[in-house]
């Protein structure tokens, strides 16, 4: 809220309550909750009676309904806070580079690390680029970078997949969340209106690949719908959802136990050639991770230690609370931008599809002040399109394509390729797939 104002605000979640006990039970442990947040929190959290969870969430289970309790969090849109973050970094000198990756660690003759080499993964070239600290923050990836540097390391991590189901917002009409505390396996469940939709999530999944694109699997699809179907008074089915998509979580691996129970704080590791490790996590510390990371890695570089500034350091796009996450007031301060390049050109303003909320103008925007170098780039992760209704995306690659060429001087070939590469991908965000 502080750093990045135009990127939050304030929800309330209900907690539907049926039996007797879950009322106070469930508002003393919220009240506890207040008491922590303390200044930080959203709102103060109270008990609802049954007419009050009624008005809030209308949808919600009738039968056997006692009332509810409420309190409240922040809601942020990671994609936008993700490119936003890179720019800032820019704007503060930075260097940032995409569709890039490590070939292998710089060592010197010491064997301590000094850099690394990199490919451009657009053009095949390598170049060899020398650092004074090595900062390995590739989330659940980070074991192949220590293996680079140690290849008989043991691993840190042990990763869990995610998963969530997106529905129309008519299962969740107003501006309320459903929060579950303890479904069949022990974890929350929540059900969020979410861009004009209603986002349902998540499991908790060991998984012994890492992957790029992780693939829900269908008993992971069976649940959400099902746990959805106990609180909702209309049963989601599969034919309802317009997207289901997977993450993982870099969980900090402690030894045996469930996934659910390890640790989701962050860990620093600093090996012996002096690679500086982080994982673990999660986007509400971000920014202490990242100061504590520097910190190491100024101590590993030998250099004068300098004073975070990033607590208090306006991100970019920083603008006053919206309303809503609604896809123009996301840009912040680079919203005013955006309306002038669709006033300069009204054709930009006409919507890449009739069920998706991004314009052909967001589509120029992304290229020329967002380094987006290809479709998936778009409609995934400058926009959340994907996510939103993966028919409805695959069905927007072609003008994005077309856009898309004009700006980045593509051919027909490029055009092509983009949307049989997209439609591929698409396909693996529905559920049919599974």
């Amino acid at each position: 809220r502080e750093n990045a104002p135009h990127l939050v605000r304030n929800l309330p979640f209900v907690v539907p309550n049926y039996e007797w006990w879950e009322a106070p039970f469930y508002g003393i442990g919220l009240r506890l909750y207040d008491l922590l947040a303390g200044r930080y929190g959203f709102g103060r959290s109270r008990n609802l009676t049954r007419e009050q969870t009624l008005e809030r969430i209308p949808t919600v289970e009738t039968d056997g309904l006692r009332g509810g309790v409420i309190y409240y969090d922040g809601q942020f849109d990671d994609a936008r806070l993700g490119i936003n973050l890179m720019q800032t970094a820019i704007e503060h000198g930075a260097c940032c580079v995409n569709y890039a990756g490590v070939v292998s660690l710089l060592k010197s003759s010491d064997g301590m690390v000094e850099g690394a080499a990199v490919r451009d993964y657009e053009t095949g070239n390598e170049y060899s680029v020398p650092a004074r600290a090595v900062i390995n923050a590739t989330g659940p990836f980070v074991d192949i970078l220590r293996k680079m540097d140690e290849p008989e390391v043991s691993r840190m991590i042990r990763p869990s997949q995610g998963v969530h189901i997106v529905l129309e917002k008519r299962f969740l009409p107003r501006d309320s969340a459903i929060m579950v505390p303890h479904t069949d396996d022990g974890r929350v469940l929540f059900a969020i209106p979410w861009l004009d939709r209603v986002v349902v999530g998540t499991t908790d999944t060991p998984v012994s690949d890492v992957s790029d694109e992780p693939l829900p699997m269908k008993d992971e699809i069976d649940f959400l719908l099902e746990h959805a179907a106990r609180y909702l008074a209309e049963d989601p089915s599969e034919d309802d959802i317009l997207s289901v998509f997977a993450g993982i979580r870099p969980l900090v691996d402690a030894g045996e136990g469930s996934t659910a129970s390890l640790s989701r704080d962050h860990t620093l590791h600093i090996s012996r050639s002096g690679l500086v490790t982080i994982t673990g996590g999660k986007w509400t510390t971000y920014r202490k991770m990242a100061e504590d990371t520097v910190d190491q890695a100024e101590a590993v570089a030998q250099v004068e230690p300098a004073p975070c500034v990033t607590k208090t350091l306006r991100i970019h796009g920083y603008a006053e609370p919206a309303s809503a996450l609604a896809p123009e007031e996301s840009y912040g301060s680079d919203a005013l931008e955006l309306r002038n390049l669709t006033a300069r050109h009204p054709e930009l303003a006409r919507k890449l599809h009739p069920r998706l909320p991004v314009s052909a103008a967001q589509v120029i925007w992304a290229v020329r002040h967002e380094m987006a170098r290809t479709v998936e780039d778009v409609l995934a992760r400058r926009t959340r399109a994907l996510l939103l209704d993966a028919r409805a995306a695959r069905e927007a690659a072609e003008p994005a394509a077309a856009l898309m060429a004009a700006e980045l001087n593509r051919d027909q070939d490029w055009q092509e390729q983009q949307i049989r590469e997209f439609s591929a991908l698409a396909e693996r965000y529905l559920p049919s797939g599974y």
